[in-house]
């Protein structure tokens, strides 16, 4: 099997975590990480393991992050664009700064570190892991939804326009059991308590994020299309994983008013029947 060379983010928890562990015997991993208590539990999994520090919060990073890789490597066979975080609250009362951090961690952070890589990536891929919410119909996670949605419009343009023959995926999964609803409760509680005419939303919401991390599609369902895509000459540039975001894209279809309507039900109903 031929050694390949693969840039992964978000690299110790969830998708990223699988990730490394399923390419990390034969292949070279640039595994980035944000604590630096990782560092070393990275480097402990494998010799071929390169762990580099990043915070896309901290955009000073990510240039530093580049020149580590580019020193380290002369090709890059596949970068796979997984960290992310959730910034959710009703739009009128969601806090400014928390969205500008929102599109630096989901959209800028990635599109910076790939313009930086792309020099030594010709002929290979970016495969970006985006959400069903970048079909952008769910309530109280609009920032989250927005970001994954401009995620998509940024890579699919560079997918038309790039000359290196890098072919560009976004992979939409569905609600997947993994630690980012966890972090995500513990990153928006502070800014629920603010919200009082929406507390029983917010409630709502909370309980909704416990669900979908116990709940939520295995992750090797995300895994196994990803190891498809990059074994793939021709990938498409879409793929859905799971039954609720082929629902959600299905949905994408309707009439924005219908649409409305429907989501409006829904989290009434939700919200009585809690």
């Amino acid at each position: 099997m031929k050694t390949k060379t693969y840039v992964v983010t978000g690299s110790t928890s969830g998708i990223g975590k699988a990730l490394v562990d399923k390419l990390k015997e034969n292949n070279i991993i640039f595994a980035g990480y944000r604590n630096p208590a990782h560092k070393e539990v990275l480097a402990s999994l494998s010799p071929n393991i390169y762990p580099f520090y990043i915070d896309y919060s901290r955009p000073e990073t990510i240039k530093l992050a580049c020149e580590y890789i580019l020193s380290k490597c002369t090709k890059i066979d596949t970068i796979i664009n997984v960290a992310g975080c959730v910034v959710a609250g009703p739009v009128e009362k969601i806090n400014i700064d928390e969205t500008r951090r929102q599109f630096d961690v989901n959209v800028f952070g990635h599109l910076e570190l790939s313009q930086h890589l792309i020099p030594i990536l010709e002929g290979g891929k970016i495969i970006n892991i985006s959400s069903m919410a970048s079909y952008g119909f769910f309530p109280f996670i609009s920032p989250y939804c927005a970001s994954k949605r401009a995620l998509d419009i940024f890579f699919n343009a560079l997918n038309v326009e790039n000359k290196k023959n890098i072919k560009v995926v976004s992979v939409k999964p569905g609600v997947i059991a993994t630690p980012l609803w966890g972090k995500s409760i513990n990153e928006n509680s502070k800014y629920f308590e603010q919200f009082e005419e929406y507390s029983d939303e917010m409630k709502y919401v909370i309980k909704n994020a416990e669900a979908n991390e116990k709940n939520g599609l295995s992750v090797n369902k995300v895994i196994d299309t990803i190891i498809k895509i990059d074994s793939l000459k021709n990938p498409k540039p879409s793929y859905t994983v799971g039954k609720d975001a082929f629902c959600a894209k299905i949905l994408s279809k309707f009439p924005q008013n219908i649409l409305n309507k429907i989501i409006k039900f829904g989290i009434k109903q939700k919200i009585k029947n809690k």
